[in-house]
């Protein structure tokens, strides 16, 4: 499969939080010949299922990322003049100059801008503009404007992925469209593979506003183990600490979000194929869907792999794709090894519970 083509089509597409249906659309097609059963879920989900070569009732696996975006809200309509409101945690640092397409009664191209440097008052001038500085230019007159823009009208930016040196790509959406990727990877490996559980493929919604597609995803299906797939920081200028260098693997979340015991076996898979992973540690909350989906009804175990991506949350999110499929390849080799009985090695402290039996 052309992961690098896959990762093109599903991150051009418009999917802001909440409104992910043509994202869930595409990818549903490219999941259906992988898989044994597809379906919509609530929330605009995406559910495809694979089953496992095992005796029923088998045990299932859930690997989720979600395909909701980074996107704006028509906030107020005057003049001709758009103005816009945040979906989700938007940087306006990085939005002047963004091509834009802006969902009306009709969609219509249009260009972030704002008050040129030589208008600005002087407590205006040396400091970033605020969302509300903010305007799109359709290009129209007031009245086509009035027309056909509408409060609460979605907003998306309108840029292609592009192909960077050294294996890198850049563009909108990679958060979390390219773990979206891995996952489509792990589920083509599959294919020459034979599994003893059932894997479900969970597109999930709503991640970057409220975490309820994990949520009611979990709860819904219930799996009896969960591994979810999110970026996390890259090794760039200025990024902080702590930062995953781009090409240098995969990372693995420790913490009281996850589980010891499936961190362990993760490791021993990664171990057996000679792939590096990094360590990341999360104290608390994590901040992905892993969080709800550990905690759905009486608990599931869950792990958290990260993907490194430079310029998180702007319009030209950067990954290398020989780490989407180093993701791909851990996933779908983790899966063909599950033992049936695997579920029995999952306890929190081994000692106690040999301690209990005796």
């Amino acid at each position: 499969m052309d992961i690098k083509a896959h990762l093109k089509e599903i991150t051009e597409l418009p999917g802001p939080s909440g409104y992910e249906m043509p994202v869930r659309d595409a990818l549903a097609k490219v999941w259906q010949p992988l898989v044994d059963a597809v379906e919509n879920g609530k929330f605009n989900t995406l559910i495809a299922t694979k089953y496992g070569a095992g005796a029923e009732p088998r045990p299932r696996i859930m690997l989720t990322a979600h395909i909701d975006e980074i996107a704006m809200i028509v906030n107020n309509v005057d003049s001709g003049v758009i103005t816009i409101k945040a979906l989700g945690g938007l940087d306006a640092r990085t939005l002047p100059g963004t091509p834009v397409i802006v969902y009306g009664r009709q969609p219509i191209k249009g260009v972030i801008g704002l008050r040129p440097a030589n208008r600005l008052t002087e407590a205006q001038k040396g400091k970033y503009p605020e969302l509300k500085d903010l305007i799109i230019d359709v290009g129209r007159s007031a009245d086509e404007v009035a027309s056909l823009v509408r409060i609460g009208d979605l907003v998306v930016a309108d840029l292609p992925m592009m192909e960077l040196e050294n294996g890198r790509v850049a563009g909108k959406a990679m958060d979390d469209r390219s773990c979206i990727a891995a996952i489509t990877a792990a589920l083509d490996l599959l294919q020459s593979r034979k599994h003893s559980w059932d894997v479900i493929a969970f597109a999930s919604v709503q991640e970057e506003a409220t975490l309820l597609g994990a949520e009611i995803g979990a709860k819904h299906l219930m799996p009896d183990v969960a591994i979810a797939l999110d970026v996390t920081f890259g090794d760039q200028p200025g990024g902080g600490s702590p930062t995953f260098k781009l090409g240098a693997g995969p990372t693995l979340g420790i913490g009281p979000n996850f589980h010891p015991a499936l961190y362990d076996a993760l490791q021993k898979t990664a171990e057996r194929l000679e792939l590096t992973f990094h360590p990341e540690i999360a104290p608390g909350h994590s901040g992905t869907d892993a969080w709800p989906i550990q905690v759905a009804r009486e608990g599931i175990p869950s792990a958290l792999i990260g993907l490194a991506t430079n310029n998180m949350h702007t319009t030209v999110e950067t990954v290398e794709i020989k780490d989407i499929e180093r993701i791909g390849r851990w996933l779908a080799e983790f899966v063909a090894e599950l033992p049936a009985d695997f579920l029995t090695s999952l306890v929190w402290d081994k000692e106690t519970d040999e301690e209990s039996k005796s």
